[in-house]
């Protein structure tokens, strides 16, 4: 299981980076409108801050387009980028031709079928959006739940996005999710529990370590 940041904000990825636990960091079009300096920048500097995978959405809707752009995201990432491409038919089309040279994941999915074109099509995740689609299809869950059955011996892994909160998390794996990316907030409370402070805190109070 990997879990990933889901900003494009430098300062976060700068304070995860030094989690120790985070896999890489997954973008959008919003996510990267929502910082001052121009996207490729803002690319560059994420790859140097986390050696692991670096997710670009493409914003090109048709096959030439899409093609072109995530050769150009490749060219400014390296070997760190995963495409996101949207589950569309020229989508699908990308996924198909690129696949073989640039790892994608097939992104805003909604139902499991897509999830099967996505493997046949040789993405290496399929992406779905869990509290989105619940208020969207009434079960994110679910949805979840029906991709990992579809995507059962495939070589497709399911990354779980739009999620709010760690119980949301949580919930999500056991549905089947095989990895999630999550906002800083709720990256953050992922591994605090005000039980296990209480708990440290009477270690501290009462015990005793080699160091004094």
């Amino acid at each position: 299981m990997a879990i990933y940041l889901d900003s494009a904000i430098i300062s976060e990825a700068q304070a995860a980076s030094k989690f120790g636990w985070i896999s890489g960091i997954t973008t959008n079009p919003t996510l990267l409108a929502k910082t001052d300096l121009p996207p490729d920048t803002t690319l560059k500097k994420l790859a140097q801050l986390i050696s692991g995978e670096i997710y670009y959405q493409l914003m090109a809707s048709d096959f030439e387009g899409m093609v072109a752009e995530g050769k150009a995201a490749f060219a400014l990432i390296g070997r760190q980028t995963v495409l996101k491409v949207p589950a569309t038919a020229a989508g699908f089309q990308t996924v198909a031709y690129l696949s073989p040279e640039i790892p994608c994941a097939v992104t805003a999915i909604y139902g499991a079928s897509q999830a099967a074109v996505s493997a046949a099509a040789g993405a290496k995740y399929a992406i779905a959006y869990v509290n989105r689609a619940t208020r969207l299809l009434g079960d994110g869950f679910a949805l979840v739940r029906d991709m990992a059955s579809v995507l059962r011996g495939s070589n497709t892994e399911i990354l779980a996005a739009s999620v709010k909160s760690p119980a949301e998390a949580v919930a999500t794996l056991q549905a089947g999710a095989n990895h999630l990316t999550l906002p800083f907030d709720v990256l953050q409370a992922m591994a605090v529990h005000e039980l296990s402070q209480q708990t440290v805190d009477e270690f501290a109070k009462n015990g005793r370590g080699i160091l004094g």
